[in-house]
């Protein structure tokens, strides 16, 4: 009864905040102790018992990381030489800056690392056991997909998830075709695409059309799943329907082969891709509005650089510019582009987090948008370069561009 009671009171600690009385023990400082407690028990079946009892109490009610207000307490239970936590906080394992190494709470087999990150961060990350071995947080359920697979998933106190990108049961939902493939002479090679086309299509006319490169990503559930957000927003008429061209830079007949770098780098061949073959096979065979003000072109990471490109390039052909995550460091051309451009395009939206991605790219921009008069939104999120926070925007672009104007 002692053990159940103990237990309790250990859940109750690290359930509630302290934000009420600054004098109280944090819930982590509750934890790290309740740990170093149970070490100091002689027994070691009774130690062992304690143990269990408490990790048993935190990972069935998903408690690993603990967090509270800014400070979060990564654990690992291993009997291991070391422990450390690698992720978009530290690059990575690139910025040695980051004290990412965890600490033994001797005589048990718990690792633990204690940090600080805003309240309202979202961060991928991985264990990495003995310096080498980089796995999933067994005790996390939550992970975030990236292109390379899954990773564990921070989730601070005051993050909150975007329920738009899960299915709603009642929306109506889009067709998203089988791939297309056109053999582009401006490029010499074949391209494969696919088609959202949003639910009752044949009733539309006139579509506006939204291009994206990196497509298998963006339209992928796990990534960025925007043709679940589209049905979502247009079934709650918060914008009118929407056509989707999903572009992909693999090879059809080698998908292991990914030619984003060629493509995406300010590549002319890419662009005149774009202008005189996919644009006008798109215009022959959908419904679709064929102006410059219905065309928006999005990307993220490289494919923001290529947003960017394609819309201040040729500003009568794409009026509308999403930038997301932008690696403008890839092409720093880019910056003499838009300052010497005639005419920009009268729509743009640009993003970046915070924390491991190319901040520091998007804010020059940013202040070069400001000096040349240009018109945009921006964004910043305490987050990594990662498709949880891509992902979670897409309904912020979409209502920025297409929103629905008799609401």
């Amino acid at each position: 009864m002692k053990h159940i009671t103990f237990f309790a009171l250990l859940l109750v600690c690290i359930s509630c905040s302290s934000k009420k009385d600054a004098h109280t023990q944090s819930n982590i400082d509750a934890v790290i102790s309740t740990f170093q407690h149970a070490a100091s028990i002689s027994n070691p079946a009774d130690k062992e018992a304690r143990v269990d009892a408490i990790w048993d109490s935190l990972t069935i009610n998903n408690l690993i990381p603990v967090t509270q207000d800014s400070t979060v307490l990564f654990l690992y239970r291993g009997n291991v030489e070391s422990v450390s936590w690698n992720g978009d906080f530290n690059s990575w394992s690139g910025d040695t800056r980051f004290r990412n190494k965890g600490s033994n709470i001797i005589g048990t087999n718990i690792w633990f690392l204690r940090q600080s990150f805003p309240s309202n961060a979202r961060l991928d990350y991985k264990i990495t056991i003995n310096d080498e071995n980089w796995i999933i947080d067994p005790a996390n359920p939550y992970q975030q997909w990236s292109g390379f697979g899954p990773n564990s998933e921070l989730r601070m106190p005051d993050w909150k998830e975007e329920s738009l990108t899960k299915p709603m049961e009642e929306s109506p939902k889009g067709s998203l075709s089988a791939h297309k493939f056109l053999n582009s002479k401006s490029l010499g090679y074949k391209i494969q695409y696919r088609v959202y086309t949003p639910a009752g299509y044949d009733k539309f006319q006139n579509l506006p059309v939204l291009y994206t490169t990196d497509g298998q990503e963006y339209s992928d559930q796990q990534l960025g799943a925007v043709p679940t957000v589209l049905d979502n927003l247009i079934h709650l008429q918060r914008i009118e329907p929407v056509l989707v061209v999903f572009v992909e830079p693999l090879n059809p007949d080698n998908t292991d082969e990914n030619r984003r770098m060629d493509e995406m780098g300010m590549n002319e061949d890419f662009l005149t891709f774009f202008a005189e073959e996919l644009i006008p096979d798109i215009e022959k065979g959908y419904k679709v509005n064929p102006t410059k003000e219905n065309r928006v072109i999005l990307g993220t990471s490289l494919g923001g650089l290529n947003a960017a490109y394609f819309a201040f390039s040729r500003p009568d052909l794409f009026d509308g510019a999403a930038i997301q995550a932008p690696a403008f460091w890839y092409r720093e051309g880019i910056y003499d582009l838009v300052k010497d451009a005639k005419e920009s395009p009268s729509t743009i939206y640009m993003s970046v987090g915070t924390f491991g991605d190319n901040t520091d790219d998007a804010r020059l921009m940013k202040r070069l948008f400001n000096q040349e008069g240009i018109k945009f939104s921006y964004l910043e999120v305490n987050e990594g370069h990662s498709w949880g926070a891509w992902r979670a925007q897409i309904d912020d672009i979409l209502i920025n561009f297409f929103g629905n104007r008799t609401n």
